[in-house]
């Protein structure tokens, strides 16, 4: 069996570790166009500095990140979040004011510390507490988040502390984004218990604590690209694994042909296409037009990130916590701010602080800059106006991910039974990566591991008994 993985970033990469696990007498290729792996996870290592490019850690509580990590030998380096500092804010009115405690699952479930806080009004805190009230409203297709949310807390409260948190997520417009795509649990909470902060005190309850980690969110010692060039290690010397090698079509007269921008022709029995959805699409044209179609039809959010380093005695004030976010109603051109040398002190010698501003959210990829000086400038804005930063950072570092972000918009979970669908007519094709399940580094390694599966599955049965009988 000839298999052909495209695309190396996480998800690419976790597939062809699948396969070669799950399919041992495969010939395996794995094509990536850039000219190194990983994908959106890049890690700069700097003077005892630890710059990430992308994603700066994953979720625990999925457990195919830990699980991955585990296999390959990287558990004992796995570290937690900073246990002493875990502040984080929200800027409100051009102020940082402090997230409230007991959210649990983006809900609020502290009474008295929404009591406290500044981010919302008396008003708002009042229509917040209707939600014990409320009834349930039966599902009738899809609902936005923004439309599900200001329906059981009122907008304010979506506006000033639901969005901030999903937009540090999705990079996404709440009120475009799907509740059953993104966040499901919230309607099954709404309507087994009525009520969003019931029901998340009751599934807080019974959620266990993560073994052996101090927080919900780990990374290695030295950043994500661990994970990355321990999958490249154990790949190396059983897959065909080949950089710089971007793929121009996808046809398939009898088994797959996959033709390469450089004119060669590849052919393979099975194909998983780990790219996002917009460049499968485009593979996918002439082969599997609707299919194509509606790949084509996810939309995406360009981002970027700029990391600043400084010495600690130029700050006017300590960085206590792990940064803030900042709602879309602030009209700030940044997203959020990570303080990542007190979220995780090992990426920061002592004496210096290292933080990162996030830039580019759905909507806004027009005035979104690309170029290197201006994105400095407007992270260096952004810390000036507030945190009082005025000093010269000694090192900076800008990565711009172009469409880079999938957004599951109203619809999506109807786009996925029809990508399903399609996907029956076409065995041995198989689809992995962030724009369709899950946008976290767990989910894309379950993607990989689902879509070698998927082959599996669509296998001849003569060819499933002669491997059972070996």
């Amino acid at each position: 069996m000839k298999l052909m993985v495209i695309g190396g970033g996480i998800a690419g990469l976790s597939a062809a570790y699948y396969a070669q696990k799950q399919i041992p007498e495969a010939q395996i290729t794995l094509l990536e166009s850039d000219s190194r792996w990983g994908g959106k996870i890049t890690t700069e290592r700097l003077d005892g500095f630890v710059i990430e490019g992308g994603p700066d850690t994953f979720l625990a509580t999925k457990p195919w990140g830990v699980a991955l990590c585990k296999e390959l030998g990287l558990d004992e380096r796995l570290h937690g979040t900073n246990p002493h500092k875990r502040n984080t804010y929200v800027l409100h009115r051009n102020r940082l004011q402090p997230l409230p405690d007991g959210l649990a699952m983006m809900i609020p479930t502290n009474v008295g510390s929404i009591l406290k806080s500044r981010l919302v009004s008396w008003f708002g805190k009042a229509r917040m507490g209707l939600d014990f009230m409320l009834p349930p409203h039966s599902p009738n297709g899809d609902e936005s988040l923004g439309t599900f949310v200001s329906r059981r807390l009122g907008r304010e409260a979506y506006e000033n502390l639901i969005e901030p948190l999903m937009s540090g997520i999705y990079a996404g417009d709440g009120d475009q984004l799907s509740l059953a795509s993104t966040f499901p649990y919230l309607r099954d909470l709404e309507l087994k218990y009525g009520s969003l902060a019931r029901g998340a005190l009751e599934m807080r309850k019974k959620m266990p604590s993560t073994p052996g980690s101090r927080s919900a969110f780990l990374t290695p010692t030295t950043g994500l690209a661990e994970i990355v060039e321990k999958l490249v290690e154990s790949l190396m010397s059983k897959v065909d694994m080949r950089l710089n090698t971007p793929v121009a079509s996808i046809t398939r007269p009898s088994t797959f042909d996959v033709r390469l921008a450089n004119g060669e022709t590849l052919d393979a029995d099975a194909v998983i296409l780990a790219t996002p959805a917009y460049v499968s699409g485009k593979l996918l044209e002439s082969t599997a037009p609707s299919l194509a179609a509606d790949l084509q039809s996810i939309p995406y959010a360009s981002t970027a990130t700029v990391t600043l380093a400084y010495h600690q005695a130029d700050l006017p004030q300590p960085l206590d916590g792990y940064g803030y976010v900042i709602p879309r109603r602030e009209g700030r051109r940044a997203l959020a701010c990570t303080w990542t040398s007190t979220k995780f002190p090992h990426r920061a010698p002592d004496g210096y602080a290292l933080i990162r501003v996030f830039v580019g959210r759905a909507g806004q990829d027009a005035d979104m800059p690309r170029d290197e000086p201006t994105l400095i400038g407007l992270a260096r804005e952004e810390l000036q106006l507030t945190l009082g930063i005025t000093a010269n950072p000694f090192i900076t570092r800008v990565f711009v991910w172009e469409n880079a972000m999938p957004q599951y918009n109203l619809g999506h979970p109807a786009l996925l039974k029809r990508l399903d669908a399609a996907l029956e007519k076409h065995p041995g094709l198989a689809l992995a990566g962030n724009g369709y399940r899950g946008i976290g580094i767990p989910d894309c390694i379950h993607s990989g591991e689902l879509a070698v599966e998927k082959i599996l599955e669509s296998r001849p049965v003569e060819n499933s008994h002669s491997l059972a009988s070996a």
